[in-house]
């Protein structure tokens, strides 16, 4: 990870990335920041690694614990100045949710959010999968989950109660 050239600290940003991918969403411990598309950049400069983030909305009340958290992980890797910054545009769009992501979220029973290319208003009619049994015979009862980038939802097949991370 990281390499001694002449007295002069250098880090492998691959390596850095494998790491950051290790650095799960506080919200939802089975996908990592990375897999969300909250981490967007790495950087080194000087002595610094500057990782930039996007939360999924600009209010998240895990902001500091998403930063602690990759803070903590480079640490452990033996980076010592670790800076991150927060990035407001362009916004987060769960259009940067991984594919892997999105079938570990529907593995969790999280149904994942379309993919809209930055349209969403064609999917807020759009019958939701249920993701224990794919099931589109489910009906919204919450546009309000215990997140707000999540709604909640009901099965009519299976009669599981599941919750959709918004397109947003």
């Amino acid at each position: 990870m990281v390499k001694e050239a002449n007295d002069v600290m250098t880090f492998d940003v691959s390596l850095i990335w494998d790491a950051l991918d290790e650095v799960m969403d506080p919200e939802i411990p089975v996908v990592s920041m990375v897999e969300m598309g909250i981490v967007r950049d790495v950087k080194i400069e000087n002595d610094a690694v500057i990782v930039s983030m996007t939360p999924t909305f600009a209010g998240c009340p895990a902001l500091d614990v998403m930063r602690n958290a990759i803070v903590e992980k480079l640490h452990a890797i033996g980076i010592e100045n670790v800076q991150v910054k927060t990035v407001l545009s362009p916004p987060w769009t769960s259009d940067w949710i991984s594919e892997a992501a999105r079938a570990k979220l529907k593995t969790f029973g999280l149904a994942p959010p379309p993919m809209h290319g930055g349209n969403i208003a064609l999917y807020f009619d759009e019958p939701v999968a249920c993701p224990y049994c794919n099931s589109t015979n489910t009906r919204v009862t919450n546009t309000f989950g215990p997140t707000l980038c999540r709604a909640i939802y009901f099965c009519r097949n299976c009669h599981q109660p599941f919750e959709q991370f918004k397109a947003l």
